[in-house]
């Protein structure tokens, strides 16, 4: 499949997520879509997906597609020829003024990140197995159940060190602005308003999502495909629960989006699935490995670089190669139009903008209309833009840290007719031993290495003022009650021997030791749905 070149072309960024903890990395790109299409074989085996997925990996993919099919396809459009696997996301719109949708340029494809991080005494890590399949957040979430900004990473126990959460966290909007110190990785888990977006996001929106790493090592799917998998206790690192004591690779999608195209034009951005949030953002993965090159390649190829190029086992493909291969659409869809023009999203999905919970709904009917119906109202919480915390040396990796990796360009020739909606972009060649570099122009794409939210010290906040909200979603026989919650920060002083030391604390989450935390949170009842 080809892609067209643009201005965007020079300008990408790679992230990748590491600590003290992790013994090698690489990262896969997949600068070409074999298709945009409602295929997802994971949930609607046999059937048209309900939305459109952007889709990268095997040609083999479809609607029946299983394993066996994936590997035995001769084409892969990510750039390992043994990567027979298939990573796909929902697709980006924006809906105009003129009530008609258009999809967002995918710049430079996406990048699939093989983090290894074993457990915690274990220096090894299993391979994904054969058949193996999973799906990372929830297409019908429509907020964000819990403090915003995110608790500092130490204050991660009781139920932020549970599921639901962990899920939650593990989704991401990083707000690219070349000229400034870039996000750290999955700081905002919504994706901001379009205003927001024309004032400060310059060069696009990172979309970020993190998989599941602990394995329960016996079922290589489940029902829900999410069950036989959980997070660590940190999202990216931390603990597996006794129950998942198996470490597979730690899959973390990027995949950038050139909303930046549509600055001062009015309207919003709109995923495939129909949200206008972000907080539904989710990506499924089915394994295409063979299972023993790919247990093979978490042993030995343990170069820092992350390049896929440092791995000896990997055959790298040239760009004529990847770029040619194409999914086989099911006739239901061959000719179904995905790009501009569009009066409604494909598949018709039901606009739902929450806080509820979004319950799959379509629209149906036998006409689509131009927003397929909507849901609610939606206003994008506030999160500011906030730098990551740089790196003091390059050779001491911390969670939020960044740094900058010398990076070369690669020109990428435009196609003689090019898919719409798919920009390309730089590709990154980073050393394998980074060193710290100043802020790039806009001219300099870098590398990134960043992890969580930055913390937001607690004098930033007076006490008794708004630290942040959340939003608890109960149901009931008279429907679906929101509650919104307002948490205050309380500034306690405690005595130690003879002097006063202050203590920030946030609401509802104490820290281990001799500390007293009170905690202090406001309801305010939200509408019925």
């Amino acid at each position: 499949m080809r892609f067209s070149t643009s201005g965007l072309a020079s300008k990408a960024i790679f992230l990748v997520t590491l600590t003290s903890q992790v013994d090698a990395f690489w990262r896969m790109p997949c600068r070409s879509r074999t298709g945009v299409a409602r295929i997802d074989p994971l949930v609607t085996n046999g059937s048209v997906a309900e939305h459109v997925h952007a889709i990268h990996g095997s040609g083999a993919f479809g609607i029946s597609a299983g394993y066996d099919e994936l590997i035995a396809s001769d084409c892969t459009s990510c750039e390992v020829s043994q990567d027979k696997s298939v990573y796909w996301h929902p697709a980006l719109y924006f809906l105009g003024d003129d009530g008609k949708y258009t999809l967002v340029e995918q710049v430079g494809g996406m990048l699939a990140y093989y983090l290894l991080y074993p457990n915690a005494g274990n220096k090894s890590l299993s391979a994904f197995p054969a058949g193996f399949e999973m799906i990372a957040g929830d297409t019908n979430q429509r907020n964000f159940s819990y403090p915003v900004p995110d608790v500092e990473k130490s204050l991660w126990f009781g139920e932020l060190a549970e599921q639901p959460f962990l899920r939650q966290a593990a989704v991401g909007f990083n707000c690219l602005n070349y000229a400034k110190t870039p996000e750290g990785s999955l700081y905002r888990h919504f994706l901001p308003d379009k205003a927001y977006l024309d004032a400060n996001c310059a060069d696009g929106v990172r979309f970020e999502l993190m998989f599941p790493s602990c394995w329960n090592g016996r079922d290589r799917t489940s029902e829900d495909k999410k069950s036989h998998v959980a997070y660590p206790s940190q999202v990216m690192t931390g603990d597996c629960k006794p129950e998942f004591p198996v470490r597979l690779p730690s899959l973390f999608y990027e995949t950038i989006w050139a909303t930046n195209a549509f600055k001062g034009k009015n309207g919003k951005f709109i995923l495939s699935n129909g949200d206008p949030t972000g907080y539904g953002y989710h990506g499924d993965f089915m394994m295409g490995w063979d299972e023993g090159f790919l247990q093979s390649a978490v042993d030995t190829c343990t170069n820092l670089s992350g390049k896929i190029e440092d791995c000896p086992l990997f055959d790298i493909q040239s760009e004529s190669d990847f770029s040619s291969c194409e999914l086989s659409l099911p006739p239901a869809i061959a000719k179904e139009e995905v790009a501009s023009g569009l009066a409604s999203i494909p598949g018709n999905p039901m606009i739902a903008n929450g806080p509820a919970y979004a319950g799959g709904a379509t629209a149906g009917g036998a006409m689509p209309s131009n927003n397929g119906g909507t849901t609610g109202t939606v206003v994008a919480p506030t999160l500011s833009y906030t730098p990551g915390v740089s790196l003091a040396s390059s050779e001491t990796y911390v969670p939020g840290g960044i740094f900058a990796a010398k990076v070369s360009s690669t020109s990428i020739p435009a196609a003689s007719v090019s898919e719409p909606g798919f920009a390309a972009a730089g590709v990154a060649d980073p050393v394998a031993t980074p060193t710290p570099a100043p802020i790039p122009s806009p001219a300099q794409p870098t590398t990134l290495i960043t992890t969580s939210a930055p913390v937001v010290p607690a004098t930033a906040t007076e006490d008794g003022a708004a630290f942040s909200t959340e939003y608890r979603t109960r149901s009931g026989a008279g429907g679906v009650t929101v509650d919104e919650l307002v948490w205050v920060l309380d500034l306690v002083t405690v005595t130690d021997g003879g002097g006063a030391l202050p203590s920030a604390t946030t609401s509802g989450y104490e820290t281990e030791g001799e500390k007293k935390k009170r905690h202090m949170h406001l309801h305010r009842r939200g509408g019925r749905f």
